[in-house]
This record gives C-alpha cells, sequence and structure tokens, in this order.
C-alpha cells in the first residue's frame, strides 16, 4: 500500500466556490466553540451538511497548514546542573509545546538529549529557535532531525 502525499495550493479567497468558503466557515466556528454540532454550524453558515462532509478535510486556514508541525531536535549537552532546564524554559519562551524529551546517561562529561516540539504557538520560525538553542552555554550541538 503506497501513502500518497496531499498537495497544497495557496488560493485566494475571492476565486473560490461559495460552499467551499463556508465549509471554512462552519469549521471556524467548532474549532472557537462557537457551536457544539455540525448541525449548528452549517445551519449558521448556511450550507449543507452533504457539501461540509465533502470538503471538510481538504478546506483549511493557511496557518493552520503551515504551522501545525512537529519538530524533533537532538542536543549534546554538558553534564551541569540546569541546562537542559535552561533548553525548556528557551522553548517555553518560543510558545513551543514540549511533546517527548528523551535523554540518554551522561557519558564522558555530555548527554544526548532529544526533545519533540509542536509548533503550532511558535511565535517566530523553527530555525531562529535552534538557532537560539545553539547559543545557551552547555549547548555543544544542536540538530533538526525531524519534521511532520
Amino acid at each position: 500500500m503506497s501513502i500518497r502525499r496531499k498537495d497544497f495550493l495557496i488560493v485566494s479567497k475571492d476565486i473560490l466556490p461559495e460552499a467551499i468558503l463556508k465549509t471554512a466557515q462552519a469549521k471556524e466556528l467548532l474549532a472557537k466553540g462557537d457551536v457544539y454540532t455540525v448541525n449548528d454550524a452549517v445551519d449558521r453558515v448556511g450550507l449543507s451538511r452533504s457539501a461540509y462532509y465533502k470538503y471538510k478535510d481538504g478546506v483549511f486556514p493557511f496557518y493552520e497548514a503551515s504551522r501545525e508541525k512537529i519538530v524533533t531536535i537532538s542536543l549534546i549537552l554538558e553534564n551541569r546542573a540546569g541546562i537542559l532546564s535552561q533548553v525548556l524554559n528557551f522553548v517555553a519562551s518560543f510558545k513551543g509545546n514540549i511533546l517527548t524529551i528523551n535523554q540518554g546517561i551522561p557519558l564522558q562529561g555530555v548527554a544526548n538529549v532529544s526533545i519533540s516540539i509542536e509548533t503550532a504557538e511558535l511565535i517566530d520560525t523553527p530555525e531562529n529557535l535552534l538557532t537560539g538553542l545553539s547559543e545557551i552555554s552547555g549547548v555543544r550541538k544542536i540538530e533538526l532531525v525531524g519534521q511532520n
């Protein structure tokens, strides 16, 4: 079984059919909690349920498609008290949501650490986050190892 990768286009809202625009509006109402059911959402925007279900998996705001990613970084940290804490605080200052932390036992004065971060609320780019992390005293090496 092959996995198909989705392709995306950036399209001006002005040229989209009304049903797609209303689907996006209905999804936004649901996401914000303004309505609690699909029926209420489609009634409010004036869309049929069948049109909603036809388009719901293919329409979403641009920022949602471009920002909701998970990045995994690998670090080599000096084995000193507080280094990992500084790294975690720096990620938090960027509004990165830490999903996992894996740390190996320190050997020869350094420890390998892997951190997965959700970037949906990130206030800057993941690249700038990595640059800032690399400037923390005690961070010997940092590498982006995965991005979903």
